[in-house]
């Protein structure tokens, strides 16, 4: 008889991923129960949420050594309430280094543990590869190659789809995207990204808007900033008050904003493959402290950092990264984009390369019959 799961996720893409998971499952089994960390999306899909992803979103490194003691506390109770639940399954969405820990736990606890989305292992960090065979039950896959790197490895995996192909979805036309926010059809409408957390508005802002003066003199532009769901508007004042008075800020429609701007300045992650699936000519950016990047440095074995040319397996967009990431270099590709349309149409031919190797697989539903068959298989093993 079904009880209740546990589901994990503490980045902004993964919650909306885990919400559509919970949606899919709860058509097989309604009166399934859902607990665990997440954020609003998978709240109003009914997850009792014991922590926010707002409590989570941390870069990495240095950073996630600053916040130990809180994060220490959060799996401490996450233990005691998984004591008491005894939940049937359990659904860990990236953060790695955070679910990798919680994997091992639940194994003990022989808590079948369906994994959502790989670690990139393809990147850095291969010795986890050990620990996802020692504690997870199933991987499930959001980019089709990395399939023959779990096979390689002997690890139960599969591809299920990626859930931006079922999700990207756009309600309002152009005219009436620019006429609900205000926005001139006469001039080129420029979005910007930031990043997800709080450490990416501190690296990545000053950098941006002195890039968009500069932009801004040059070209007729208008810019408009896409807030992440768990970041809180009045974290920009400081950055935006005092520089781009007219810069607009926007929480909702984000993928009718990508759509319909000539130009998408974006830091590395999911946003990323967004713009490409959107065909939206794109900049990519990432910075985070020196030594943080010193340090990893040696351990990344991939020359690309954003998805999007990942994917391609070369450099269809500019990557803007450390100290390549100034506000003249993003002028400087800027420049080069919006003044040659072959530079926007080799860029968009890229794109529908991206479109056809991710395929038309429907991932919240597959993912939704994966957890199905661990707590079926489960089940079966302890009859």
């Amino acid at each position: 008889m079904m009880s209740s799961i546990l589901i994990i996720t503490g980045e902004n893409s993964g919650e909306k991923y885990g919400a559509r998971l919970v949606h899919e499952f709860k058509k097989l089994y309604p009166s399934v129960s859902f607990f665990g960390i997440g954020g609003n999306q998978m709240e109003e899909e009914g997850v009792q949420l014991l922590f926010s992803i707002k409590e989570m979103a941390l870069v990495g490194g240095f950073e996630i050594i600053i916040h130990l003691p809180r994060l220490k506390k959060i799996f401490d109770c996450l233990k005691k309430e998984i004591n008491l639940r005894k939940p049937i399954a359990s659904v860990l969405i990236d953060s790695p280094d955070f679910n990798l820990r919680l994997a091992r736990e639940l194994k003990k606890k022989s808590i079948p543990v369906l994994y959502y989305i790989s670690p990139t292992v393809w990147a850095w960090r291969k010795r986890r590869l050990k620990t996802i065979k020692k504690t997870v039950d199933k991987m499930l896959l959001i980019f089709p190659f990395e399939e023959n790197i779990y096979k390689e490895h002997e690890i139960p995996a599969m591809y299920v789809g990626h859930p931006l192909r079922e999700t990207l979805k756009i309600s309002l036309s152009k005219e009436e995207f620019f006429k609900k926010y205000g926005f001139d059809p006469q001039k080129k409408l420029i979005s910007i990204l930031p990043g997800s957390r709080k450490s990416e508005l501190k690296f990545h802002m000053p950098v941006l808007l002195e890039a968009l003066h500069k932009i801004k003199n040059e070209f007729s532009a208008q810019f408009l900033l896409l807030l992440a769901e768990n970041l809180e508007p009045h974290l920009l004042n400081n950055y935006i008050l005092s520089h781009i008075k007219d810069l607009k800020i926007l929480a909702d429609n984000k993928y009718e904003a990508m759509a319909y701007s000539c130009l998408v300045l974006s830091a590395c992650g999911t946003a990323n493959l967004e713009a490409a699936l959107l065909e939206v000519p794109l900049i990519s950016f990432y910075r985070i402290l020196p030594f943080t990047h010193f340090v990893g440095a040696k351990f990344v074995y991939i020359k690309n950092y954003s998805i999007v040319n990942i994917l391609a397996g070369k450099r269809i967009i500019p990557e803007l990264i450390q100290k390549d990431f100034t506000p003249e270099n993003i002028f400087k590709e800027t420049e080069n984009i919006l003044g040659s349309d072959e530079v926007k149409s080799k860029m968009i031919k890229n794109y529908k390369s991206i479109k056809a190797i991710l395929g038309e697989r429907l991932a919240s539903q597959n993912a939704a019959k994966e957890l199905e068959n661990i707590i079926r298989f489960h089940d079966r093993q302890n009859i």
